[in-house]
């Protein structure tokens, strides 16, 4: 029998899965995603090789997250009838103030992250869900939380503040950052791959979901998200950063509820809002419509001013590293982020960039720009083996 940690990543319409033995010399025994639930859910996993799992796990086309947790754990046993869950991580978006790195679940913390719901109300809803839920299946097992606002709470105190009376900050209101698991990874194998690592770098995580954060010497500086999920890039369905003058307009002016604007900047923005086609980057960038161009064009535009903000943040450049699905797949929007900053010494060799290479700058270039998958999985995994 081999013991094994099962981490879950539950997201507004997503669950990705990994079982991972407890030792932390050997790869993941199981790699899996859910994606397109509520709508039309669809599975894939694969192997510790890597191969795709020829039996894959049968999902209603609208199930939702709750029900999918006991089928998985079922799948799983059948696949894996020698492995025996000993604990369960789970990414949370929000952790508050307080957590500054992975907790064991008790009862308290749960009404803790509950509390926080309101602060990322896409994701923490079905977080938390996954985690109660898995508390009813595995009630003997240890539960995990790696919260992604943990890793920034290494940002000064400038970094984190609104310009806002000090009762309000005194309350919560800070800037928190998100994306945090995939930041932490990326630091942690950075040095694999740059002399720079311990440097000024930059990291842009790139995907339906984006943010930019800064790092010196494997630590956030500063990042681009800020109370909530929505600030910062222009993202697949988020518009990223708004004058709040324009929400205030459209309250008084437009009559838009709180739920209204709710839906706006969280489901009818960003790529898909500009387009007016697909939140998909892969769709805009296969598509001949003028405003899919300017979405992609816009998307662009706002990472790479962005990006240049967060250098003056960090005091300098030393390295840029693309990851998440946009940023590693997309080589063009790569590109067109970097000549942007073609000012700063950025330059990219076309044919590492087409190949989405890990090291994708020129010899010539000032600023080393990397390619590098993330995994989120393995950092819920290494956090939870310390209660396992």
């Amino acid at each position: 029998m081999t013991d094994a940690i099962l981490t879950l990543n539950a997201g507004s319409s997503s669950l990705k899965f990994a079982l991972f033995p407890i030792a932390d010399d050997f790869p993941a025994l199981m790699r899996g995603k859910i994606a397109g639930i509520g709508t039309a859910a669809q599975f894939a996993a694969r192997d510790h090789g890597g191969a795709p799992v020829t039996q894959p796990m049968a999902v209603a086309p609208d199930a939702q997250h709750d029900a999918l947790i006991p089928d998985l754990l079922r799948w799983l046993g059948r696949q894996l009838p020698d492995v025996t869950i000993v604990a369960v991580g789970h990414r949370v978006v929000h952790g508050g103030r307080t957590l500054k790195g992975p907790a064991r679940i008790t009862a308290a913390l749960l009404r803790t992250l509950t509390d926080l719901v309101p602060l990322a109300p896409l994701h923490q809803p079905h977080n938390l869900a996954a985690i109660r839920r898995v508390a009813t299946l595995l009630p003997e097992v240890t539960q995990v939380a790696c919260c992604d606002t943990s890793f920034h709470r290494t940002q000064d105190r400038l970094a984190q503040l609104f310009a806002l009376p000090r009762d309000l900050t005194d309350s919560g209101i800070i800037r928190y950052g998100f994306h945090g698991l995939s930041y932490d990874y990326i630091a942690g194998v950075l040095p694999e791959h740059s002399d720079r690592a311990a440097g000024r770098v930059i990291v842009a995580h790139l995907g339906a979901g984006a943010s930019i954060c800064a790092l010196h010497k494997g630590a956030s500086v500063a990042t681009s998200m800020g109370f909530t999920a929505l600030d910062g890039l222009m993202m697949g369905q988020r518009c990223g950063t708004i004058d709040p003058g324009v929400l205030l307009y459209l309250m008084d002016q437009r009559a838009m509820t709180v739920q209204q604007l709710s839906t706006l900047l969280y489901t009818r923005s960003g790529l898909l809002g500009v387009s007016g086609l697909s939140p998909d980057m892969a769709v805009l960038l296969a598509s001949a419509v003028p405003a899919a161009k300017e979405a992609i064009a816009l998307f662009c535009f706002r990472a790479a001013t962005e990006l240049a903000a967060l250098a003056t943040a960090n005091g300098g450049l030393d390295a840029i590293v693309f990851t998440a699905g946009i940023g590693e797949r997309s080589s063009v929007v790569r590109a067109a982020i970097c000549d942007r900053l073609a000012w700063l010494g950025v330059i990219l060799d076309p044919d590492a960039n087409a190949a989405d290479a890990i090291r994708i700058s020129a010899d010539t270039s000032a600023i080393d720009v990397l390619v590098i998958p993330t995994d989120e999985e393995s950092v819920i995994a290494e956090a939870t083996r310390r209660w396992a």
